[in-house]
């Protein structure tokens, strides 16, 4: 898995990632620009999500316009638009399954991608021809590796894991937890990126790989 250099490449790139809604105003507004040859109000953005507030709009494009996906001229109306070069970036929606454990073990995944909400993350996060997930990181096991509470993990699904990789595993089949993976022989250690935390052992049959990480998403 990454290491914190590693890591932090993907950090930069954070700010490329969208909410479901976030796409969701974002393809709004490119349908309305294409189709009208102007841009939306944000009244009309809110009657378009049933949405009773400007003020929810307004955080909306305010995201999007730090994010680099919409630009806007705050001294006149109708001023929201896309940016070119952003909107056309490739990104994949991929299901957010959950929270994982960057601490004690807390809870099973349960993958149930049909009604999953879902993040749109950049397509270089993902390996071509494999499933991918994300889950949501609890504690603060993984900060060496600049991984923190409340940031979005990109995990490739996998069964298996390379020693050194940092992994979603699930510890005799009811609680997930992200860690470094070692296995010597049959012994499998769990190793937090935080030097006050200790390493969890445990006997290769307790220990099943859910996935390895490929990316690291974080909100403002």
């Amino acid at each position: 898995m990454p290491n914190a250099a590693q890591v932090q490449v993907q950090v930069q790139e954070q700010t490329h990632a969208l909410t479901r809604r976030q796409r969701e105003v974002l393809d709004f507004v490119s349908r309305f620009v294409a189709e009208k040859g102007y841009s939306p109000s944000l009244e009309e953005i809110a009657a378009a999500f049933d949405l009773s507030s400007v003020a929810t709009v307004h955080k909306h494009v305010k995201h999007l316009v730090d994010k680099g996906y919409l630009r806007k001229a705050w001294n006149r109306s109708r001023s929201v638009e896309p940016v070119p070069s952003a909107a056309a970036q490739d990104s994949v929606e991929l299901p957010i399954l959950g929270a994982v454990a960057a601490g004690r073990p807390i809870e099973a995944i349960e993958p149930d991608a049909g009604t999953a909400e879902t993040l749109a993350v950049p397509a270089a996060m993902t390996s071509r021809g494999r499933d991918h997930f994300v889950l949501r990181v609890r504690g603060d096991s993984m900060i060496e590796d600049q991984i923190c509470d409340g940031d979005f993990v990109v995990i490739e699904s996998r069964r298996e894991a390379r020693n050194g990789e940092t992994v979603v595993a699930l510890v005799d089949g009811q609680e997930a937890t992200l860690k470094r993976f070692y296995r010597t022989g049959s012994q499998i250690k769990l190793v937090p990126a935080n030097q006050t935390m200790a390493p969890m052992e445990f006997h290769a049959s307790q220990v099943e790989i859910r996935g390895i990480v490929r990316g690291l998403i974080r909100e403002f």
